[in-house]
């Protein structure tokens, strides 16, 4: 997927974009401030936010204008990705219960392009069908969760 690009580089918003669209059965929507919105059957995985009441600078009150959601497969892989204080992503209230992360894409370039693309990969993983999303697999060698006996469900 990463093609030719140093993935030990860091990750950018441009690499969000083209990391996405490399994904299969992906279309691009833009929300109504014209925001990219990355679905997969339908189904967002990707999602540009606008700025809202709570993602705002502690500091300030200043609403954040660069924050991506990345959703993802379960509240521990939530947990793995928002536990550590040092990690560039977060959550908010508001997303309690909703498996998603957010990230500002200011902070992006602490991610190399190899991490940012397993977070791609993993939110998009996290919304396509079953069917799409072994297929995906298969087809570089990987296995499901399930087959893999890490979890008893499809949709772990």
């Amino acid at each position: 997927m990463l093609g030719s690009m140093d993935t030990a580089e860091p990750a950018t918003v441009a690499d969000v974009h083209a990391m996405a669209m490399t994904m299969p059965h992906v279309t691009c929507e833009h929300g109504p401030a014209g925001n990219p919105v990355y679905q997969v059957g339908g189904k967002s995985f990707i999602f540009f936010r606008t700025p809202r009441p709570d993602a705002a600078d502690p500091a300030t009150g200043e609403r954040y204008d660069d924050v991506i959601m990345f959703w993802v497969a379960s509240e521990a892989d939530k947990h793995a990705l928002t536990g550590d204080p040092r990690s560039p992503f977060f959550t908010t209230a508001h997303f309690d219960g909703h498996p998603s992360v957010l990230v500002r894409a200011s902070r992006l370039d602490e991610l190399s392009r190899e991490e940012l693309a397993e977070v791609v990969q993993e939110a998009w993983l996290s919304r396509a069908s079953a069917r799409r999303g072994a297929q995906w697999l298969a087809s570089r060698g990987l296995r499901t969760r399930v087959e893999s006996g890490q979890c008893r469900s499809t949709h772990c």
